[in-house]
């Protein structure tokens, strides 16, 4: 049985940052490019070497950065694996793009991996696993206690939507302006297992949950419960896995920074009380929550949030400076200043048309 256990949550603070993209070819268009990229005759360069692998389509693939002991080199580290990326995929005459879903990329024309495991999803899942198209951003960050990893899962849960908010970078789906600022959320959400998690007691009771799972034949590993986030039973870490993948990688170090402060936050405040129950906005109902993510995919940087209180309303802004005013990060208010992603998509689309678009997400153009 693939699961985890308590003995993983061994470090605290610890990071790993785990990003998708799209294999494309010349123009900027998908190609199923990852046969070459993870299986072909050139070994990927370091530190890509082992840190790459495709998802469920041939034209996706996820990198991994090494274990990164020190915050202040997430920075290095990104850029280390993507231009590893970028050099392994021009050797193949391919090239990378970052986006929450691409553009031009319609789902019944392209191939899925033909790996066993995605094979036995396809399989089981059928229809909305066969149209998943999606890229997103997922971080790690060490805890080193099962129950305070449960505990800080939970609390994080509240602060999701914005974060989803901050990334919308997917307002195209096959071709369509679907209206939505991340279409990607909607169209992951239509698999089991994801999207906002109920609360879970202790690490014993996500455990018995993640085992039965598998037992039950629900899933096959515990891989597959693809929630925005989750305690991690392998690595030991609190997984967020809520944001839109992205091309330019200031984007993604922003979203590492804060992750990484508000998990450390929250576990130090684990440790502070004798008996944790719920924390700031840790208690609001699923449904509350399961709104807030609601408002952040169709407004994006215009959403506001049901607060933590469960009586007030928050738009972006104030959450943005309250909680990087309380954590003392800078990187959510580089996030709120720059244009969103999703809306730089639809204005180079109008302005510039489709292939414009395309080259725009390219990973090796974009500005730092």
């Amino acid at each position: 049985m693939d699961t985890g256990s308590a003995a993983a949550f061994e470090r605290m603070g610890t990071l790993g940052v785990e990003e998708e993209f799209y294999v494309v070819d010349g123009d900027g268009r998908p190609t199923a490019g990852s046969d070459q990229l993870v299986y072909g005759d050139r070994e990927p360069p370091e530190p890509l070497a082992e840190r790459i692998d495709h998802e469920l389509f041939k034209f996706v693939v996820e990198t991994q950065t090494p274990l990164i002991e020190n915050p202040g080199s997430v920075r290095d580290h990104v850029l280390a694996v993507r231009e590893a990326l970028v050099e392994h995929a021009e050797s193949y005459d391919l090239q990378i793009a970052g986006a929450g879903l691409h553009p031009a990329a319609v789902w019944r024309e392209l191939d899925h991996a033909e790996k066993p495991r995605y094979r036995s999803q396809l399989d089981r899942i059928q229809y909305p696993q066969h149209r998943n198209t999606t890229a997103g951003l997922h971080v790690h960050v060490g805890v080193d206690d099962a129950d305070k990893a449960t505990w800080v899962a939970n609390e994080v849960r509240w602060y999701l939507p914005p974060l989803l908010a901050l990334s919308a970078n997917s307002p195209f789906w096959n071709g369509y302006d679907t209206g939505l600022a991340s279409a990607r959320a909607t169209v992951f959400e239509n698999l089991p297992n994801t999207g906002m998690p109920s609360r879970f007691a202790d690490f014993a009771a996500f455990d018995a949950y993640e085992q039965r799972m598998v037992e039950h034949g629900s899933i096959e590993d515990r891989g597959e419960l693809w929630f925005d986030v989750r305690p991690h039973t392998g690595h030991g870490t609190v997984e967020v896995r809520t944001p839109d993948a992205q091309s330019n990688p200031d984007v993604v170090c922003a979203f590492v920074e804060f992750v990484h402060a508000l998990v450390v936050d929250l576990a130090e405040r684990y440790e502070d009380e004798a008996a944790p129950t719920t924390g700031p906005g840790g208690g609001l109902r699923r449904e509350l929550l399961d709104e807030n993510k609601w408002r952040a995919i169709r407004h994006g940087r215009d959403a506001s949030f049901i607060d933590r209180d469960g009586d007030s309303q928050v738009d972006l802004p104030t959450v943005v400076d309250r909680e990087c005013d309380r954590l003392e990060v800078e990187g959510l208010r580089y996030l709120l200043d720059r244009e969103s992603g999703a809306s730089r998509q639809r204005r180079v689309r109008e302005r510039d048309g489709v292939d414009a678009l395309c080259r725009d997400l390219l990973i090796d153009e974009i500005d730092a």
